[in-house]
């Protein structure tokens, strides 16, 4: 937990560090022009959003040290559950600090660079999100359908290969978009968000076709591949619990119904985000303003809930904490 916790402090630092840098230093600056009567609403939204950010990090920060502490939870799938908790948790310092800044500013502005470097770690979050849900569908087609096999197949050295590669692949994928993105001219300095994503493409003077096609690879690669193969894996489990037993149906209910449901969830918010990038000047402010503000919380506080609730174990260990400190 205290790992975790320097972690984050560390990622808010450096984003108020980025974000709030001397305008003397002959920096180009973006303006978000996503927010919705900011001048108005502006403590409103900072309380809110605030509540929001603890609230995310409590909630995720409590299932991960449950899974951390216990070695009863030891196992792959409550690892991955971890390291998705985990993701949430950075995916949301990603975001919020810099949005929390801009609420009590009166400008909404960020160095052009801070834009890219913010665009790079809330895509390569993202895409990690995608990953971590295709190598706990692995972990449970394993589990359900060769349960003799799965102590030699998932070993600690794979699980720690997935987890590797689930975080360094994104990461690796958009660090050539980055890249040219910071080497490409702008010819308008206003951006129709809250945050940095892939809006500042309608920001350059010239669009690359190359950087478009690379675009479309980087959402096979990291969204629809692994989307397929997490569908491909739940198939094959739902069939092998069809001819089965009730213990192998129960078993597959408990553990893959959670999993099912965050990707759903994730995909759906994937979506909107693609709808306010390609549709923005079809999509009132307003509009805009709620979709966005769905996209970075529903997935990070949506997380703990379903895996705290659904999954047994781990709902076992959250009720003892919760009735432990209720009697103290």
């Amino acid at each position: 937990m205290c790992s975790t916790l320097k972690l984050l402090v560390s990622h808010f630092f450096i984003s108020v560090f980025v974000t709030t840098l001397p305008t003397a230093m002959n920096v180009t600056y973006i303006t978000l022009d996503g927010h919705l009567e900011i001048e108005k609403y502006r403590y409103v939204y900072f309380v809110f959003m605030f509540t929001s950010y603890v609230l995310i990090l409590s909630s995720n920060s409590t299932v991960f040290c449950l899974i951390v502490i216990h070695r009863n939870l030891h196992e792959p799938m409550y690892v991955f559950i971890a390291a998705l908790l985990m993701n949430s948790m950075l995916f949301s310092t990603v975001v919020y600090p810099k949005l929390l800044i801009d609420f009590i500013s009166e400008k909404q502005i960020i160095a052009y660079e801070a834009c890219v470097f913010q665009g790079f770690l809330f895509y390569s979050l993202s895409g990690s999100e995608f990953l971590l849900l295709a190598a706990m569908s692995y972990d449970r087609y394993v589990s359900i359908c060769k349960p003799l096999q799965y102590p030699t197949i998932m070993r600690k050295r794979k699980v720690t290969v997935l987890l590797v590669l689930s975080w360094f692949v994104p990461a690796g994928h958009f660090v050539v978009p980055a890249v040219e993105f910071a080497n490409l001219k702008l010819c308008s300095f206003t951006l129709k968000g809250i945050y940095c994503n892939n809006s500042v493409n309608y920001n350059f003077c010239v669009t690359s076709r190359a950087l478009y096609i690379y675009g479309l690879v980087m959402l096979f690669d990291l969204s629809l591949l692994p989307m397929f193969f997490i569908l491909f894996s739940y198939t094959m489990i739902l069939i092998v619990a069809c001819r089965s037993g009730g213990d192998v149906k129960k078993k597959a209910a408990q553990t893959c119904l959670p999993h099912l449901l965050v990707l759903i969830n994730y995909s759906c918010l994937l979506t909107c985000d693609m709808i306010i990038v390609r549709l923005q000047s079809d999509i009132s402010t307003t509009v805009r303003f709620i979709m966005t503000l769905q996209i970075i919380m529903y997935n990070p506080l949506f997380n703990p809930v379903i895996y705290g609730l659904k999954v047994g174990e781990i709902y076992k260990h959250l009720k003892r904490l919760l009735c432990h400190t209720r009697g103290k």
